[in-house]
């Protein structure tokens, strides 16, 4: 019974941290329908922010809240610069164009991005570990678990109930949702089809700079986290079905509970389970669990 409890517990813990990175890669598929191959990126530079910013923190104050606020407020600097930068300088000028083109802008965005980081950041790791080591420790089935690891749960919890609230009841949301469902008569009805893509894109870039900001004090941070970020990250999205914030959330549970299983039964298959269960799931539903509806024009 105990080790049920441990596998749940890593599994939901671990979906947490997918759900907060890949959020944001359904948002901006979602409304702009572009694969942003360089979303891992955006998680990067959140993460090296939020340590840089942290360090300096708790070197002048042991307040442990206050290295959280500062975790939250470099992701939302972070996110929401970088974000405007590759939205504006880079993505509008590929809408409407051949989805290869768009991919191929955003793997270009992240290869100039990885030799960035190397450039301003260096090569040698950050340590950001006060506020993991700070918050203490939780039992569950006679396992320790840093208390850190709720906080980056119930930023998940939070980050998708006020996504879903965003969208759904304010009238910008209802504008996105529009853009959504149909573009071309969103833009023939007066909607500013562009201030909804930045909104929207920098939103994603927000939710992804947020996820690599809080793993930072779990983590040595160091080059090349965007690879192993934003393969996960497709894996989730193509589970639960591009462009559904609701297929994020089972995606992100359904792989982080089968990598708990294999972590603890099979660890040498622990990566290998993820693609398999991306495999399966696109052999019975090619579109994902919940893949959203498109509109068709006869």
């Amino acid at each position: 019974m105990n080790n049920i409890l441990v596998i749940m517990a890593d599994g939901v813990l671990f979906a947490s941290w997918l759900f907060l990175v890949a959020v944001g890669l359904t948002l901006i598929y979602g409304v702009m329908r572009i694969l942003n191959i360089a979303h891992g990126s955006l998680y990067t530079i959140g993460a090296y922010t939020g340590a840089v910013f942290v360090i300096a923190y708790c070197q002048k104050s042991n307040w442990l809240p206050g290295s959280y606020l500062v975790l939250l407020g470099a992701a939302i600097l972070a996110g929401l610069i970088l974000g405007t930068i590759m939205e504006r300088g880079v993505l509008r000028w590929f809408y409407g164009k051949e989805v290869v083109l768009q991919l191929l802008s955003t793997y270009a965005i992240f290869l100039i991005l990885e030799d960035v980081y190397k450039l301003v950041f260096g090569v040698k790791p950050y340590y950001a570990y006060k506020p993991l080591l700070g918050a203490g420790n939780f039992i569950i089935g006679g396992v320790n678990y840093p208390r850190y690891y709720l906080i980056l749960f119930f930023m998940a919890v939070l980050a998708g109930i006020l996504l879903w609230l965003f969208i759904n009841k304010t009238r910008f949301g209802k504008l996105v949702l529009a853009v959504i469902h149909d573009p071309e008569i969103s833009l023939a009805m007066g909607i500013k089809i562009d201030r909804v893509y930045i909104v929207a894109f920098s939103l994603g870039a927000i939710l992804a700079a947020l996820g690599g900001a809080f793993t930072a004090p779990m983590i040595a941070v160091v080059p090349g986290l965007a690879v192993e970020v934003i393969v996960i990250s497709f894996a989730v999205v193509i589970i639960g079905g591009l462009g559904s914030f609701v297929g994020a959330g089972l995606g992100a549970l359904i792989v982080g509970l089968v990598r708990s299983f294999a972590v603890h039964y099979v660890p040498a298959l622990e990566l290998f389970t993820v693609y398999f269960v991306m495999a399966a799931v696109l052999l019975i539903r090619p579109q994902g669990l919940f893949p959203t509806k498109e509109v068709r024009k006869i």
